[in-house]
């Protein structure tokens, strides 16, 4: 990938998420964490009661959303409209769940936006991490979000040493990106939109859109699809 595919209008589709301004403030997706927080409390506090319960001072969850009482809830959080959360989910603050998202069963989130229907079902930790719409992790698939030497995160790119400033960095998932069960993505992944990372891998570095990643050395472009001819 180059330094171009990493901004975040590659990545996402802005309009499926409620942090569409903070996102817009930005040029890179991971430049958002160093506010997310203020702004979740900015935005819960224009949230109507009508739709949305406050929980403790700031905390915000969609009526529609069933808390399971297994489930740990820290602020600040935003968890939005008709979103899946599921026995012995951890919020541990710094939190958006999207609409129609999925916040699994005994999953981990601190410092993270999930989409509108992104999905992580099963045993995972999303830290300092960016999960897309309609993108996926498969059960036990992690976020490594800190480097063995605690060194700031270098997105090394193409055409670019690209340095995010962040000691903590997980990965940056694009919309409608399938990750394998049991995946490791390490600190500074990137996906790139509707790629398919196969089942335990090690994910280091960028990986661009419409791809399959079988290993660091076999990574592969999907085929486009063929239109669809109607014939009368």
């Amino acid at each position: 990938m180059k330094k171009i595919d990493v901004k975040t209008k590659k990545l996402f589709d802005l309009e499926e998420t409620v942090a569409k301004e903070l996102f817009e403030r930005y040029t890179y997706p991971w430049e958002v964490f160093k506010e997310l927080g203020s702004f979740i409390e900015e935005v819960g506090a224009t949230l109507p009661d009508t739709e949305y319960l406050k929980i403790g001072k700031n905390i915000w969850v969609h009526r529609s959303v069933k808390i399971m009482p297994t489930v740990a809830l820290a602020g600040p959080l935003i968890i939005g409209k008709d979103a899946s959360i599921r026995s012995c989910a951890f919020f541990r603050g710094n939190v958006i769940i999207g609409e129609g998202a999925v916040a699994g069963n005994s999953c981990e989130f601190k410092n993270a936006i999930l989409f509108n229907k992104a999905q992580v079902p099963h045993f995972s930790y999303v830290g300092d991490s960016i999960i897309g719409y309609k993108a996926h992790l498969g059960a036990s698939a992690i976020t490594s979000n800190l480097k063995s030497d605690k060194s700031d995160v270098v997105l090394h790119l193409e055409d670019a040493e690209l340095e995010t400033g962040l000691r903590k960095l997980g990965a940056i998932v694009g919309d409608e990106a399938e990750v394998g069960c049991g995946s490791i993505l390490n600190p500074g992944t990137v996906i790139g939109k509707n790629t398919t990372i196969y089942p335990l891998s090690s994910v280091r570095g960028c990986v661009s859109k419409s791809s399959i990643y079988k290993s660091a050395d076999d990574i592969v472009t999907k085929a486009k699809k063929k239109p669809v001819v109607n014939k009368l």
